[in-house]
Protein backbone atom coordinates (compact mmCIF):
# COMPACT_ATOMS: atom_id res chain seq x y z
CA UNK A 1 0.00 0.00 0.00
CA UNK A 2 1.31 3.47 -0.87
CA UNK A 3 1.47 5.87 1.93
CA UNK A 4 0.12 9.44 1.84
CA UNK A 5 1.23 12.24 4.60
CA UNK A 6 -1.03 14.67 4.86
CA UNK A 7 0.69 17.88 6.34
CA UNK A 8 -0.36 19.95 8.75
CA UNK A 9 -1.42 23.14 7.82
CA UNK A 10 1.03 25.11 10.12
CA UNK A 11 3.77 22.89 8.97
CA UNK A 12 4.95 25.80 6.50
CA UNK A 13 4.71 28.33 9.35
CA UNK A 14 6.72 26.01 11.65
CA UNK A 15 9.81 25.69 9.33
CA UNK A 16 9.26 29.50 8.06
CA UNK A 17 9.59 30.40 11.98
CA UNK A 18 12.76 27.95 12.56
CA UNK A 19 10.86 25.95 15.24
CA UNK A 20 11.69 23.12 12.85
CA UNK A 21 15.21 21.86 11.48
CA UNK A 22 14.12 18.87 10.00
CA UNK A 23 17.81 17.46 9.38
CA UNK A 24 18.88 17.97 13.03
CA UNK A 25 15.91 17.76 15.46
CA UNK A 26 13.81 14.75 16.31
CA UNK A 27 11.33 14.02 13.94
CA UNK A 28 9.49 11.17 15.75
CA UNK A 29 6.21 9.20 14.21
CA UNK A 30 3.92 8.03 16.47
CA UNK A 31 0.56 6.07 15.95
CA UNK A 32 -2.92 6.68 17.12
CA UNK A 33 -6.30 5.38 17.60
CA UNK A 34 -9.04 5.94 15.27
CA UNK A 35 -10.69 8.03 18.06
CA UNK A 36 -8.07 10.72 16.69
CA UNK A 37 -9.13 13.03 14.13
CA UNK A 38 -6.58 15.24 12.53
CA UNK A 39 -7.60 18.95 11.61
CA UNK A 40 -5.07 20.27 9.21
CA UNK A 41 -5.76 23.80 9.86
CA UNK A 42 -6.29 23.74 13.41
CA UNK A 43 -3.77 20.56 14.80
CA UNK A 44 -0.29 22.46 15.50
CA UNK A 45 1.57 20.70 18.60
CA UNK A 46 1.38 17.21 19.71
CA UNK A 47 -0.65 18.42 21.93
CA UNK A 48 -3.55 18.92 19.97
CA UNK A 49 -2.90 14.85 19.19
CA UNK A 50 -4.94 12.70 21.34
CA UNK A 51 -5.47 9.03 21.15
CA UNK A 52 -1.83 8.06 21.14
CA UNK A 53 -1.86 4.37 21.15
CA UNK A 54 -0.78 2.25 24.59
CA UNK A 55 -0.49 -1.32 23.58
CA UNK A 56 2.18 -4.60 23.52
CA UNK A 57 5.70 -3.34 21.93
CA UNK A 58 4.74 0.17 21.12
CA UNK A 59 7.27 3.26 23.27
CA UNK A 60 5.15 6.40 24.46
CA UNK A 61 5.82 9.47 21.87
CA UNK A 62 6.76 7.04 19.28
CA UNK A 63 10.42 6.66 16.96
CA UNK A 64 12.73 8.92 16.23
CA UNK A 65 13.31 9.26 12.14
CA UNK A 66 16.50 8.28 10.87
CA UNK A 67 18.59 9.09 8.10
CA UNK A 68 17.33 12.50 7.41
CA UNK A 69 18.39 14.66 4.14
CA UNK A 70 16.40 17.41 2.08
CA UNK A 71 16.88 17.45 -1.58
CA UNK A 72 15.85 19.72 -4.35
CA UNK A 73 15.73 19.16 -8.06
CA UNK A 74 14.12 21.25 -10.79
CA UNK A 75 11.05 23.17 -8.27
CA UNK A 76 11.13 20.08 -6.11
CA UNK A 77 11.88 19.96 -2.55
CA UNK A 78 11.86 15.89 -0.75
CA UNK A 79 11.91 15.26 2.90
CA UNK A 80 14.18 11.90 3.07
CA UNK A 81 13.77 9.34 6.21
CA UNK A 82 14.97 6.16 6.93
CA UNK A 83 11.96 3.24 7.13
CA UNK A 84 10.37 2.68 10.62
CA UNK A 85 9.92 -0.31 12.02
CA UNK A 86 7.95 -1.46 15.33
CA UNK A 87 8.57 -4.65 16.26
CA UNK A 88 5.72 -7.55 17.37
CA UNK A 89 3.35 -4.90 17.79
CA UNK A 90 0.08 -5.97 19.30
CA UNK A 91 -2.74 -4.03 19.49
CA UNK A 92 -4.66 -1.44 16.90
CA UNK A 93 -3.79 2.00 15.34
CA UNK A 94 -5.69 4.11 12.37
CA UNK A 95 -3.20 7.42 12.10
CA UNK A 96 0.52 7.84 11.71
CA UNK A 97 1.43 11.83 13.20
CA UNK A 98 5.16 12.78 12.89
CA UNK A 99 6.27 15.92 14.28
CA UNK A 100 9.21 17.37 15.78
CA UNK A 101 9.95 16.83 19.30
CA UNK A 102 11.22 19.35 21.75
CA UNK A 103 10.32 17.32 24.80
CA UNK A 104 7.53 19.47 25.34
CA UNK A 105 3.61 18.63 23.82
CA UNK A 106 2.67 21.97 23.67
CA UNK A 107 5.71 22.98 21.40
CA UNK A 108 6.19 20.02 19.52
CA UNK A 109 5.54 21.50 16.21
CA UNK A 110 2.99 18.95 13.81
CA UNK A 111 4.67 18.35 10.49
CA UNK A 112 1.98 15.25 8.74
CA UNK A 113 -0.14 12.74 9.12
CA UNK A 114 -0.98 9.35 7.73
CA UNK A 115 -4.07 7.76 7.62
CA UNK A 116 -4.09 4.00 7.14
CA UNK A 117 -7.69 4.32 5.81
CA UNK A 118 -9.50 2.02 8.96
CA UNK A 119 -8.53 0.64 12.09
CA UNK A 120 -4.93 -1.78 11.33
CA UNK A 121 -5.21 -4.78 13.84
CA UNK A 122 -2.04 -6.44 14.74
CA UNK A 123 -1.04 -9.65 16.91
CA UNK A 124 2.75 -9.73 17.47
CA UNK A 125 3.33 -8.38 14.31
CA UNK A 126 6.29 -6.42 13.42
CA UNK A 127 5.08 -3.04 11.86
CA UNK A 128 6.94 -1.59 8.66
CA UNK A 129 6.40 2.19 7.40
CA UNK A 130 8.01 2.34 4.05
CA UNK A 131 8.80 5.62 2.66
CA UNK A 132 8.47 5.15 -1.42
CA UNK A 133 12.04 5.84 -2.30
CA UNK A 134 12.51 7.51 1.05
CA UNK A 135 10.31 10.09 0.36
CA UNK A 136 8.66 11.37 3.12
CA UNK A 137 7.48 14.48 1.81
CA UNK A 138 7.66 16.03 -1.74
CA UNK A 139 6.90 20.01 -2.09
CA UNK A 140 6.67 21.27 -5.52
CA UNK A 141 7.08 25.11 -6.76
CA UNK A 142 4.82 26.08 -9.24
Amino acid sequence: MALTCTTYGHFPEKISNKEIDYVTDDIKIMLCTDSYVPNQDTDEYKSDVTNEISISGYTSGGKILTSKSITYNSKITTLISGDVVWTLLTGEFRYAVIYCDTGVASTSALISYIDFGSTVTTTLTDVTITWDSGEMLTFSVV
